[in-house]
């Protein structure tokens, strides 16, 4: 009887160890543990030229993000947001400056909303997905020429030459 009651005293540990490490009470694994508060662009470069080492920043609810863009056709940036970010309405504000300018090449804002995204456990966060295109300019909408060119760096990223993956956006 003491191997059984140790035993289940170890199952009982282990168990308490899951639950918590997947952040949440439930028997079930949280699909979205880890889902961070924030607003991405997916910046489609067609018609801009060279943008070599060009600069951005994004800004949305008085934090802004600022770094290189990659060199790709599509880019991706993300501004990480506070847990308790405000969902309502608010302006998000994306700039590109080439190298060595002063004076952006891309000043484009637009009014969005924060989205809910649940961690499937009772917790969640704020996003929001938005993309840029130089005829479209920012817009929550995806355009279908954003989505094709994801879809190609996918392709890119996932062929036999580069044994790299990607995630989704």
């Amino acid at each position: 009887m003491g191997r059984r009651m140790t035993r289940l005293r170890v199952l009982v540990c282990v168990s308490a160890l899951l639950a918590a490490g997947s952040a949440c009470a439930s028997p079930q694994v949280c699909a979205g543990v880890g889902v961070e508060s924030g607003v991405g662009v997916m910046f489609l470069r067609e018609g801009y030229g060279d943008l070599a080492d060009a600069s951005y920043e994004l800004c949305a609810r008085g934090e802004c993000a600022k770094g290189e863009l990659r060199q790709e056709d599509l880019t991706r940036v993300r501004l990480g947001l506070p847990d308790d970010v405000d969902p309502d309405g608010g302006t998000v504000r994306f700039r590109v400056t080439r190298k060595g300018g002063t004076s952006p090449v891309i000043d484009a804002s637009a009014d969005v909303r924060l989205t809910r995204q649940s961690d499937e456990c009772g917790g969640g966060a704020y996003n929001r997905g938005l993309a840029f295109t130089k005829k479209g300019g920012l817009t929550t909408k995806i355009p279908p020429s954003v989505t094709a060119a994801w879809r190609e760096q996918v392709r890119e990223l996932r062929s036999p030459s580069t044994g790299a993956t990607t995630e989704s956006p």
